[in-house]
């Protein structure tokens, strides 16, 4: 290491513009880690987060499955927690205010069918939202974005397109790693007005059994695999849309750490979304880890976060 090249770390600016959003810094609460309440993702807002995703809203409440509906593993967690909200009615009266959140908020809505996202962004449409973000997939949950988890570009285009339509808020569309052609799915969504990809969503599902009980773990049987077994897989996600949409990337997947969110940002995301590192370090995670990102670009002599986008491509 080149000692003269050692920057202060005061003057390391962490701080991103995504979408037009301004973020202190490149981490983002990913949707269904702690976003249920105002209060929550106000905490998590103080303890470092760039900006916060609230757990996803469908039209009508939903229960999700029974416990138990988490579990780790020596790689990660395995989770199916079905989705579980308040519906759509009860979401905008409890997200109605949210100028005392020190960070921008990032709605993410649900459905079946087209129309369901667009009543959801609708029935939103009076909150304080910053960007809206729209899962097209799931491993765990039959029929929510069962079409584009199937990996058709005609179904992203026809969601993102009808999306479109009902808002002008910046659309982060969010992509299955389990897609074998996940660029050709980004670019369909960049086509339909996308402003942004989320890659990934959870891949699997996957299954643990207690061989004890000889049963599956999960109530639901199969769950989506996060944390450390799913980062090498979102990592090269990432890189592999970095060459073929022009919209920025929100990398998420096992992301822990300054070193993790590094490398994410190193294949070509802008940002990064933290969820299963609030179990595994705390809420205050969001901290730690731009405290660790800072740390490497004092030592590395880079004074710019946005200076290491996408620099592993050759």
């Amino acid at each position: 290491m080149n000692l003269i090249s050692i920057i202060p770390m005061s003057h390391i600016d962490l701080s991103v513009n995504l979408c037009s959003i301004p973020l202190a810094n490149p981490t983002i609460l990913a949707s269904g880690i702690l976003g249920t309440t105002k209060a929550f993702l106000k905490r998590v807002a103080e303890n470092g987060a760039g900006a916060v995703t609230i757990k996803s809203i469908s039209t009508e409440p939903r229960e999700g499955h029974k416990n138990p509906t988490v579990i780790t593993f020596e790689a990660g967690m395995l989770n199916a927690v079905g989705y579980s909200n308040p519906g759509v009615g009860a979401a905008a009266r409890e997200f109605s205010n949210l100028q005392d959140i020190n960070a921008p908020v990032i709605a993410s809505v649900i459905g079946m069918q087209k129309g369901d996202f667009v009543r959801v962004v609708e029935g939103l449409s009076g909150s304080q939202f910053s960007a809206i973000e729209i899962p097209l997939s799931c491993p765990h949950t039959p029929g929510f974005g069962l079409l584009a988890g199937q990996g058709t570009p005609e179904a992203t285009f026809a969601i993102t397109a009808e999306v479109r339509k009902v808002t002008r808020l910046p659309i982060f569309v969010k992509l299955s790693p389990n897609i074998p052609e996940i660029c050709t799915i980004a670019k369909a969504a960049e086509d339909a007005g996308a402003n942004a990809i989320t890659a990934v969503n959870s891949m699997g599902p996957g299954m643990i059994i207690n061989i004890e009980a000889q049963r599956p773990v999960l109530s639901f049987k199969v769950g989506g695999v996060t944390g450390d077994a799913l980062r090498p897989i979102a990592v090269r996600c990432v890189y592999d849309l970095y060459k073929a949409i022009k919209i920025p990337i929100i990398g998420v997947g096992g992301i822990s750490t300054g070193r993790h969110a590094i490398e994410m940002m190193m294949a070509g995301a802008s940002a990064v979304g933290i969820g299963t590192g609030v179990y595994y370090r705390g809420i205050d995670v969001f901290k730690k880890i731009c405290d660790e990102m800072t740390q490497w670009m004092e030592e590395n002599g880079i004074d710019n976060v946005n200076k290491i986008v996408g620099v592993a491509h050759d």
